[in-house]
């Protein structure tokens, strides 16, 4: 991971653990989701854990971890890099 994802990811954990109650954990994937979201929008799960040290815990591991899942926005298809 390159100097600058990993602040910007740094960065997303910081304010995700100051205002942990906003937020909640999939139990599907482990994504840290907006609290007011009924589906997980990475996996579709629809069970979560609010817990506030939780959230933290898990925004602070996946800040520390590379990217492992494709996302809709990341426009695979359309990548000049690949065609």
């Amino acid at each position: 991971m390159d100097k600058k994802a990993a602040k910007k990811k740094a960065d997303a954990a910081d304010k995700i653990c100051q205002y942990a109650r906003f937020y909640k954990v999939c139990e599907g994937c482990e994504s840290v989701v907006i609290y007011d979201e009924i589906f997980c929008p990475l996996c579709d799960a629809y069970r979560f854990d609010s817990n506030v040290e939780r959230v933290k815990r898990t925004a602070q591991e996946l800040a520390k971890r590379d990217k492992a899942k494709v996302l809709l926005n990341d426009n695979i298809f359309n990548n000049e890099k690949l065609i």
